[in-house]
Parts: structure tokens; sequence; C-alpha cells
């Protein structure tokens, strides 16, 4: 596993150190260069902040201090930067080779002025959008549910990540707003921990200040997942959250089946859980599962509606092409799979650089008709 985990970190630092050369290179040419003295002092620049990201990381597992909050918060911000300053070095190459192409000239400075500038803008605006929570309404009709459901609202709350970069505030900001909205119920899907190191009864303590009526659920995602879930757990219970361990629960008539991360990662392991929840397939029932796969299984099991997370859509280009190529229109919204109803909510936090920019974060009410 350790072997593993270095490969890993060494393969990120690697791409890395080469974006961040790319970028040197870019600069150099665009800007004219520097002082050969300023020049070693770049690229010494250049070296530290290529290794910020990692490094802060391997911190933030073993560490939670305001220093390493801080040290963590910057290299991600600054990570943020560099996938937009990337995509505008390469603008930069492409706009000058292709002006060059047919005999035209635009000066160098200035491509690198204006292109540096809207990566600038870019990574601003993602900042700001990040924190701009939205509340999405949705509307399901589920066969053979309940009379006493119908006009009831859940709300679904995923991919907090609380940890370093969303931490306290942020957590007491978003039971504040539950509270506001007054859901009948509450389902945390997954990845309300970013899996670093936090004081998480401090983090958990904010879920005793709302009591929705039909109470608060919670599964595990990848980031609780990364080694021992035990104590997110643990830590849940302490503060009135109801763990589904891999089994159902009923709710006034309503099927409310839950599957961690890990126990769903695998589509046999994920069916013969299901098939252990013995479904009532007269009845309606809901899924909390954190990511949306195995689509197929859960409509087989009989599953109404599945609530996922953990595509986050990808936060902001590139990522958001990429993750729409793995889970197709499922990386996001409302749609079906056969009988089944799926959603996919992008979740109310970021994973590494707090930014969003084509993506906004949220928190969805669910009305049941």
């Amino acid at each position: 596993m350790r072997r593993r985990i270095a490969i890993f970190v060494l393969i990120v630092q690697s791409i890395f150190f080469l974006v961040h050369f790319f970028l040197y290179e870019t600069w150099t040419v665009f800007w004219g260069g520097a002082r050969p003295q300023g020049n070693l002092t770049l690229r010494l620049a250049i070296i530290l902040l290529s290794m910020s990201f990692t490094s802060a990381s391997l911190l933030a597992f073993r560490i939670s201090n305001i220093l390493v909050r801080m040290y963590y918060t910057i290299s991600a911000v600054w990570l943020g930067f560099v996938n937009f300053a990337f995509a505008a070095a390469c603008a930069c190459w492409l706009f000058y080779g292709g002006l060059g192409i047919f005999g035209l000239h635009l000066d160098r400075r200035l491509l690198a002025e204006v292109f540096l500038g809207l990566a600038i803008l870019a990574t601003l605006y993602g900042m700001a959008n990040a924190s701009w929570i939205r509340i999405r309404k949705i509307t399901v009709k589920l066969p053979n549910l309940p009379e006493s459901w119908r006009g009831r609202v859940a709300a679904q709350v995923s991919d907090l990540h609380l940890g370093h970069v969303r931490n306290l505030g942020f957590i007491r900001r978003i039971v504040t707003m539950l509270i506001r909205l007054r859901p009948d119920i509450v389902f945390i899907t997954g990845d309300l921990y970013d899996g670093t190191a936090a004081d998480l009864g401090r983090l958990s303590e904010p879920w005793l200040e709302i009591t929705p009526p039909l109470g608060t659920y919670f599964i595990t995602g990848n980031h609780e997942e990364f080694f021992d879930r035990t104590k997110y757990v643990e830590a849940l219970k302490n503060f009135g959250v109801r763990i589904l361990n891999n089994e159902k629960t009923i709710v006034d008539g309503l099927q409310i089946v839950g599957v961690h991360d890990r126990d769903a990662a695998s589509g046999p392991r994920f069916q013969s859980l299901l098939k252990q929840a013995a479904l009532d397939r007269e009845r309606a029932s809901v899924l909390l599962v954190h990511e949306p796969r195995h689509l197929l299984v859960a409509e087989e099991e009989g599953i109404s509606l599945q609530l996922s997370g953990h595509t986050h859509q990808g936060q902001f280009f590139p990522f958001t092409r990429i993750v729409s190529r793995i889970y197709k229109q499922y990386a996001y919204g409302l749609h079906r799979w056969g009988n089944l109803i799926v959603y996919t909510t992008c979740g109310a936090g970021t994973w590494g650089p707090p930014l969003r920019v084509g993506t906004n974060p949220e928190i969805v009410l669910i009305r049941f008709e």
C-alpha cells in the first residue's frame, strides 16, 4: 500500500512539475525573459510552487492546525489558478501560431497579459462562485409512495469535504440554511468530511442544531473510506445523525436504504447488499449511495429513487468534460434508468481547489408527489 501511494504521489508531482515548467517557459518567451539572476529566482519559485499542493496534502493527512490549514488553502487556490494559467499558456501559443500562419503578428506581451488576466479573473470568479450555495428544488413522483409522504420535502446534502479548506464556519452555514429550509428529512450522501486530519467532534456538533421531524441519515463517501470509516461514523452518531450501515429502515412507510461507498464499489457486492435489504417492490424506496454507478443493479433490485453525489459535476474545466465522459448524463441532475429515478447532486463543497466555474454548489430540496 505504501509503495502504491509513493508511486501515485511521484506521478502526480511529476505532472505538477511539468505543468509549472511549461508555464515558466511560456512566461519567459512571451514576456521577453528576465535578467539571469531573476531567471534563477523564478526557477526556484516555480519548483517550490510545483511542490506546494503535494506537500500540503501530505501534511493535511497528519496535522490539523491553523498554519497547516492556511498552507493547504493557499496551495489549493494556487493549484486552481495553475489550471487556468495552463489553459492561458496554451491559448498564447495557439493564438500566436495561428496568427503567424496568416502572416499576422501581435505583441507577445499583450497576448500574455490578456490570457493571464483571464486566468486570474477565472480563479477569482471560481472562488466566489464556490462560496455561493444555491438551493436546487426538484419534484419526484414515485410509484406506490405512501400517502403520508405526498407533499413532504427531503433535503440532500453531499460532498461538503469538511477539513482544511471548508471547516466549522462552513458546516454551521449549511446547518443554518437547512434550519431555514425546514425539510421533513435530511439525507447526507457521503464525503461530508475530506478524509484529512480534523477535529471530528467539533465539525459534527452543529448537526445537533437541526432536528427534522423524520431524522437525518448518512452514508459514507470515498473520502471517509480512505482509511477507516469508523471514526466518522462514531463522530456523527454522537450528534443525532442516523448511520445507514448497508441496511434498510422504514420511515413512515417509505423504505430508505443506505450503502457505504466501499461496499457499493463492486457490482456483485452491491447487489448482494440490496438483496439482503429485502425490499418490498410494492412500496416506494429511496437509496442513498455516494457514487452514481451500478444503476442497472439498483433498478433490477426495485429501487424507486437513487440519491448520489461524488462527481462535483467536475467543478471546473477541463474536469467538467472528463466527468461528463465518465458518468454521461448521470454526472449531474435528475434522470431515469428504466424504472429507476436518479438524482446526482454536484455537492455543496469542493475538493482540492476551492473553485467552481461552470458548476454551482447546492443543497437539494426533493418534493415527493
